[in-house]
């Protein structure tokens, strides 16, 4: 169980970090996101309620281990259409596959 806490502590520190609010825990959601019934994301989201955000009431929070990065942690808002922690990680996988845009400046003349 302390593990746990300890897990869950440092998605609220995540949270905080990230979106500058308090976060309190309130339930874990296991979620199973599939591609043409391969599996592209399994684990366990958890559900903060939010106290200081100006938008959100809620973020949905996990982690998981990249190669060559260590732990990542990804903090999603309840928004609109992101109302679900199955919707949270799709975005995260959406936004996660969509290529960097890099801004090409000119030099002034």
């Amino acid at each position: 169980m302390a593990n746990n806490l300890n897990y869950l502590a440092l998605l609220q520190a995540a949270i905080r970090q990230t979106h500058n609010c308090e976060a309190v825990h309130c339930q874990t959601v296991p979620v199973h996101e599939t591609i043409d019934g391969k599996t592209i994301w399994q684990g366990e989201v958890e559900v903060f309620d939010l106290d200081g955000h100006a938008e959100a009431k809620k973020c949905f929070a996990w982690s998981h281990h990249e190669k060559g990065r260590g732990e990542r942690f990804v903090t999603v808002l309840e928004k609109q259409l992101v109302n679900s922690p199955e919707m949270a990680v799709k975005s995260a996988i959406f936004f996660d596959a969509q290529p960097v845009q890099h801004q090409h400046l000119e030099s002034p003349s």
